[in-house]
């Protein structure tokens, strides 16, 4: 429990931070907005669903990895910039770190929410349905950038921060689908010792 509060109290402060003179207010408010709603949603079901340490930890990343992008555009992040130049890369991927995590993370969440709901039970099928799921999000969410960059015109340019890469989107979500295999592969056991831990 005091890890959950702990990882709360950082999260708050790491928002603030994010919100005093952010690269721009409105690709701020967009990149941090699922964030903003994940953290709402566990804190409305936590006393009816708790999730193991492990992915509140990996929940915790995932939205530090948000609030920085907010903060500085995905662009723009200063590390990046500096792998940038230092690798002579022709764009700033912090995007792709995202997208990992954007696929890596939930299929924690999913593989957590199959398991102890006993939805699926056999590994082989839940795996299989954990990724589609982790790359429905990855899609939806890459509907969601295209929808609010037609609609915002220029503001929404920075969202949807490809870059000027022809193959943006599809990356994104290659690199999202391999975050969830990742996440099956090397973190199934600790995750499964957790998950008998609460039960």
């Amino acid at each position: 429990m005091k890890l959950i509060y702990t990882l709360l109290v950082f999260i708050v402060l790491l928002l603030i931070w994010s919100g005093i003179k952010p690269f721009e207010y409105f690709t701020w408010f967009l990149e941090v907005l699922p964030a903003l709603l994940g953290i709402l949603i566990l804190i409305f079901t936590f006393t009816r669903f708790r999730f193991t340490n492990l992915v509140y930890i990996l929940i915790f990343i995932h939205c530090v990895i948000l609030i920085i992008g907010g903060h500085y555009s995905y662009a723009e992040v200063p590390l990046f910039n500096d792998l940038q130049e230092a690798f002579h890369q022709t764009r700033n991927n912090y995007d792709k770190l995202g997208h990992f995590a954007q696929g890596f993370v939930p299929a924690m969440i999913i593989r957590e929410l199959l398991i102890r709901k006993q939805i699926i039970n056999g590994s082989g099928w839940r795996n299989f349905i954990t990724v589609c799921i982790a790359m429905a999000i990855s899609v939806t969410y890459e509907f969601i950038e295209w929808f609010i960059s037609v609609f915002t015109g220029e503001g929404g340019d920075s969202f949807l921060g490809t870059q000027g890469y022809v193959w943006d989107t599809q990356s994104d979500m290659l690199y999202a689908t391999i975050g969830a295999v990742f996440a099956l592969v090397f973190l199934s056991r600790i995750h499964n010792f957790q998950i008998e831990k609460i039960n």
